[in-house]
Formats: structure tokens, C-alpha cells, sequence
């Protein structure tokens, strides 16, 4: 049995809020059970110097986590004046994830970047914001073909994560804090819509597990990204 209660390939809810901030492209808040995190996309009219004068654009990402998003408060990363190796390695997924739906030539010489600001923290932080960041760039995307700066769609295609994990020797769907916490294994996955991959990020904490163990992870994800696809698609009609 799950602490909340769930069958192994159950999720939690899954709430997104489109337009949530005023000025940015595109926002939205997007929850999964009591994560919730706001993601916003900024449209600049610049690139990194190492793509000046190419005639392609560039997509990142940054994440944080705000001081009061889990059982204690954490210091502002800002205050102590550098951020932290997790942080860093979460920023570059979530960029890596975009970029991987992205024909940047066809943006031309823009940079849009997807801020993922972790509100509430119940588990599967960095999934949340790589599954709502490609929602505020999917709206921010629409807005510049709405006004006519691109003119073919640069998104190639839907990109969602979810956590997995092995808990108690079941394989399960969706992991939530208290799950994430004592998981014999736990893994991340980034998929693509068509069934292709994006990134894995698997490890083994309190116990190894087989081959057939990761496919049983594989499988639970391809069900839970196939249910965020949609909810995505809804999201941004």
C-alpha cells in the first residue's frame, strides 16, 4: 500500500492554471497533487554571444525554490551568493528537455527562457517544471505567430517528465515526498511525444534492481506521460 493510498500507476492530480502572471508570454502554474510550481516564459530579442550572427535561437531554463516550499525554510540561493549543484543540474535539464522539441533555426535570433519557481514542494519538483515549462513555451510560441514575428511553429513536438520509483519492491507511478524519501530506487523520465526519449536520470538508493525492473519503470512512465500529453494539450487550447 502507498502512503496516499494510490494504486502503483496511479497519479496524482494534475491542475494547470494558464495566464497565471500578467506580463510574462506565457505562465501557468501547474500542481501535481501539493507540487506546485510556476513556470513562465520571457521572449528576448538577443542571444548568447555564441550564437550571434547564425540566425538561430536558443531555449533555457531556470529553477528555484522558494524559501518556504517545504517543511522548513530554506535559505534564498541569492543570499548566500551562489546556487547550489542541484539547482544547477535542474536548470540544465530543464533546457536540455525544451531544446530537445525545439528547432532553434526557426525561431531565429531569439532567447526564450522558462522559469520554473517552486512554490509548494511534495515531491517531483524538477517533472513538474519541465512538464509545465513546455506549456508557458508552447503559449509564448503561439503569441509570436499570433503578431507574426515566426512564421512556421519551431516545436516539434510535446514534452513531459514523471517520476517512477520502486517502493516496498513494487514499481510505482508518480512519487510523492514521502515515497521519494524511503523509494529503494527512484528515476525521472523525459519523454516525447511518438515514444521517443529524452533523458533518464535512474538510481539506486536503498536497493539494486534488474533489468526488467527499469522497463517496469519505463512502462509505468510512457502511462503517466501519455495521461500529462493531454493534459498539456487541454491546457494550451
Amino acid at each position: 500500500m502507498r502512503p496516499s493510498g494510490r494504486a502503483p500507476d496511479e497519479m496524482r492530480a494534475i491542475n494547470i492554471e494558464t495566464g497565471f502572471t500578467k506580463h510574462a508570454e506565457g505562465s501557468c502554474l501547474i500542481s501535481f497533487g501539493d507540487t506546485r510550481v510556476l513556470c513562465t516564459a520571457s521572449v528576448e530579442r538577443n542571444v548568447p554571444p555564441w550564437l550571434r550572427g547564425k540566425g538561430e535561437g536558443w531555449v533555457t531554463g531556470e529553477y528555484s525554490m522558494l524559501p518556504r516550499a517545504t517543511h522548513t525554510r530554506g535559505a534564498r540561493e541569492a543570499a548566500k551568493g551562489k546556487q547550489s549543484g542541484r539547482t544547477q543540474e535542474i536548470q540544465r535539464l530543464i533546457g536540455r528537455s525544451l531544446r530537445a522539441v525545439v528547432d532553434l533555426r526557426k525561431l531565429g535570433e531569439r532567447q526564450i527562457t522558462l522559469d520554473c519557481d517552486v512554490i509548494q514542494a511534495d515531491g517531483g519538483t524538477r517533472t513538474a517544471s519541465i512538464t509545465g515549462a513546455w506549456i508557458a513555451l508552447r503559449l509564448a510560441i503561439n503569441g509570436l505567430i499570433a503578431a507574426g514575428d515566426i512564421k512556421e511553429d519551431p516545436i516539434t513536438g510535446q514534452v513531459a517528465a514523471i517520476s517512477c520509483g520502486i517502493f516496498k519492491g513494487t514499481p510505482v507511478l508518480d512519487l510523492d515526498y514521502d515515497e521519494d524519501s524511503s523509494a529503494d530506487a527512484d528515476a525521472n523520465f523525459v519523454l516525447i511525444t511518438g515514444g521517443q526519449i529524452a533523458e533518464v536520470q535512474a538510481t539506486a538508493e536503498g536497493a539494486t534492481y534488474d533489468e526488467e525492473g527499469l522497463l517496469r519503470l519505463l512502462r509505468l512512465a510512457r502511462i503517466g506521460c501519455d495521461r500529462i500529453f493531454t493534459a498539456q494539450l487541454d491546457a494550451v487550447k
